[in-house]
């Protein structure tokens, strides 16, 4: 539902977002997925397939796991049609890290007997290494922003992203990415599925879909879910994407509220090219 005021806030943030990438459970991909999230076909979830980016050098490629892979291959998907991805600003956002090599370290520093920890995973432990790894591989040394907002931290990268390129006025790709955490971790922060999702965003004036956003200080409006889909956006702060991948997918004007935490959401209005 569009907020009431939203004609009238003078804080609108206005992009366009051009490459769309994707993975979940049963979404291969943007372009291999469009027919279901415009519920033209059926959704069943299905395993993820995330290889060794081949972007990147083998060495460097030998060292990711499975954040890293899905992150720069949903990046590698949405700027797929970029000419200058080295010259692309980026914001990276995860609720979780690499929870597995965070309990993987902390299983080690409790341990009594004094287990060695990898240097690859303490590396990896960093909540930058994707955007680490996304920025060797394309050869950037364009500025990046790690974030993480807990279940809103897709929101919130939306957020910085969009931020950067109306201030700016430079593209700026924004990627989402979140896996399940390792017990007993996994207790505290249950994330039922892998997920990742990215959009790369355009100053207003060039082509793609046309994005509005707007910060409001209050909470977002309950919704109901109404399908499989909708289940699965609650699985992973990831997947909170889902929302606007559908409108997307659809190509149909859209308003939607994406929670930022308890207190705030963002307010989204999409009109497709």
């Amino acid at each position: 539902m569009r907020p009431a005021d939203w004609r009238a806030g003078v804080s609108l943030l206005q992009c366009r977002v051009d490459g769309i990438g994707l993975l979940g459970p049963g979404l291969p991909g943007w372009e291999a997925s469009l027919a279901c999230l415009a519920g033209r076909a059926s959704w069943a979830r299905g395993e993820i397939s995330a290889p060794p980016p081949g972007l990147l050098p083998p060495t460097e490629r030998r060292r990711t796991g499975l954040p890293v892979r899905l992150a720069l291959a949903v990046a590698a998907e949405a700027t797929a049609a970029e000419p200058d991805r080295a010259g692309l600003e980026t914001v990276f956002a995860s609720g979780n890290g690499d929870g597995a090599i965070v309990g993987g370290i902390l299983e080690a520093l409790h341990d009594p007997a004094g287990i060695a920890i990898s240097p690859t995973a303490f590396h990896n432990s960093v909540h930058n290494a994707p955007s680490g790894y996304w920025h060797i591989a394309v050869g950037s040394t364009a500025p990046s922003v790690s974030l993480g907002g807990h279940d809103g931290s897709f929101a919130a990268g939306l957020l910085v992203a969009a931020t950067a390129v109306a201030t700016r006025r430079r593209p700026v790709l924004f990627c989402a990415y979140d896996v399940p955490m390792a017990p007993p971790l996994d207790r505290v922060r249950p994330t039922g599925c892998a997920f990742a999702a990215a959009l790369l965003l355009r100053p207003m004036g060039a082509a793609g879909n046309l994005l509005a956003l707007r910060y409001v200080a209050a909470p977002a409006e309950a919704t109901p879910a109404a399908d499989a889909l909708d289940l699965l956006a609650a699985e992973n702060p990831a997947a909170r994407a889902l929302p606007l991948l559908r409108a997307l997918a659809i190509r149909r004007e859209a308003a939607l509220q994406l929670p930022l935490d308890e207190s705030a959401h963002l307010a989204l209005e999409l009109a497709p090219c």
